[in-house]
């Protein structure tokens, strides 16, 4: 009860903020009161740490890069080019708008495409003149595919990062069980979108109001080293994944390359078209002792009963069959993110699915299944990820407010069938993977 209460009590800070007191702030809190009644030591601490340093500064990493790019002008430049193309097919320009939220979220993870997207493409609809149901329309899209996109590869999204260290699954061999079912994902997401708005698209828009995408560019040398810096990256990653170098290494290598060339550093008597202090002010470096303090708060709640429940619940699921198991696994751990947050639900599904006496296959099922649940579980409730907390506090900022009672209606229509899609993919795909791999 009483590493119970702590969680509880940290949470609630962590989501309400009171007097804007950092989230960084209240997890570390709440670890500190952890360790100070004995509910976790510092050796477990040490444990924590190594479960989530790689993934914490990958993830900065990468947001790191997202920004420079922002500020770069790549991100509007493709909306405005997207929003051309569309050629006034309002329809059109709504699939080609969750296609480039798919390709963002699967590279920049999905905290980029729905923070950094979303602003963009609300400039856009208001000079398209596009508001009310169809504005909402194209708002609840941006900031749904980001999470239901962000499967494909371990960097799409930061729990990808820590179930995967935490089992050892490479790069390579996650983005070979994970990109079909990613697919599998979008392409459901678009499905459910189209339906669920079908009434609220208008047939056209007018194009005339939209400036030539090259004005959005305000570094152009950081706009066309962008690709091939893309390229290299994953290739790396892909390359390296046989030699256990950690992402945040590469990632941030990367990240820092990027800085240097917007900085301009080692060219005389050029300045840097970007803002970098604002870039790396915003970087979420809160977020490194959010994750320590959080998952310290977690792990003494797992030691203290949670993990030896949790595992109790997936091996009846194991003993149904290797189709429930995936299912009722994704479906779970996605609940259990939509309650009590998704970075802790990560945790609390690793150390229960290590703890569960199941097989082979099904411990690998059960372990993509957690990641999608963790993935999409965030869609049910506001409270279900830190990022759809910041995203609903940006639209609030640019006029598009939308309610905890409306994001949870919308949300819990949207969420289930895409869920299951992509749980029922996984299921039939990680066999032939494995045969394909020869595992």
């Amino acid at each position: 009860m009483l590493a119970l209460t702590i969680f509880v009590a940290t949470l609630a800070l962590v989501l309400i903020q009171p007097r804007g007191l950092g989230i960084g702030w209240s997890a570390m809190a709440g670890a500190g009161l952890a360790w100070a009644t004995g509910v976790v030591d510092l050796a477990d601490v040490a444990t924590v740490w190594g479960i989530v340093w790689d993934a914490t500064f990958t993830f900065v990493a990468l947001i790191l890069i997202s920004l420079i790019l922002d500020g770069a002008g790549c991100f509007a430049w493709a909306a405005l080019h997207i929003a051309r193309r569309a050629a006034g097919r309002t329809r059109a320009l709504f699939i080609y708008v969750v296609l480039l939220g798919a390709l963002i979220a699967a590279v920049f993870a999905n905290d980029g495409a729905a923070l950094l997207l979303t602003p963009i493409v609300a400039a856009i609809l208001a000079r398209l003149g596009l508001a009310g149901p169809a504005a909402l329309a194209f708002i609840i899209a941006t900031g749904f595919i980001a999470d239901t996109a962000s499967l494909p590869l371990t960097l799409s999204n930061l729990v990808n990062i820590v179930t995967a260290n935490y089992f050892g699954i490479g790069f390579d061999r996650y983005a070979l069980i994970m990109a079909p079912v990613a697919l599998v994902s979008i392409a459901a997401t678009l499905g459910v979108l189209l339906v669920f708005f079908a009434r609220d698209l208008p047939s056209r828009y007018s194009a005339d109001v939209l400036t030539d995408p090259a004005t959005a560019i305000v570094d152009r040398q950081v706009f066309y080293l962008a690709g091939p810096l893309l390229v290299v990256l994953l290739a790396a990653l892909f390359g390296l994944a046989a030699y256990d170098v950690p992402f945040s290494a590469t990632i941030g290598s990367a990240a820092g390359l990027l800085l240097l060339i917007a900085a301009r550093v080692g060219q005389p008597g050029q300045r840097p078209r970007i803002a970098l202090k604002p870039v790396i002010a915003n970087a979420p470096w809160p977020i490194v002792w959010f994750s320590l303090g959080m998952y310290v708060v977690v792990y003494g709640l797992g030691q203290a009963g949670l993990t030896a429940h949790a595992a109790g619940v997936l091996a009846w699921l194991a003993g149904q069959g290797h189709f429930i198991a995936t299912v009722g696994t994704g479906f779970v751990v996605a609940a259990t993110a939509a309650m009590m947050n998704n970075m802790p639900a990560t945790l609390v599904a690793s150390l229960a699915i290590d703890q569960a006496p199941v097989d082979a296959l099904t411990r690998e099922l059960m372990i993509h299944a957690s990641i999608i649940g963790n993935d999409l579980g965030p869609k049910f409730t506001p409270i279900g990820s830190l990022a759809t907390l910041l995203w609903l506090h940006v639209l609030a900022g640019k006029g598009h407010a939308i309610g905890w009672g409306q994001y949870m209606k919308i949300g819990l229509i949207l969420t289930p069938p895409v869920l299951l899609a992509a749980l029922v993919a996984l299921w039939a795909w990680l066999p032939v993977a494995n045969h394909l791999a020869g595992t």
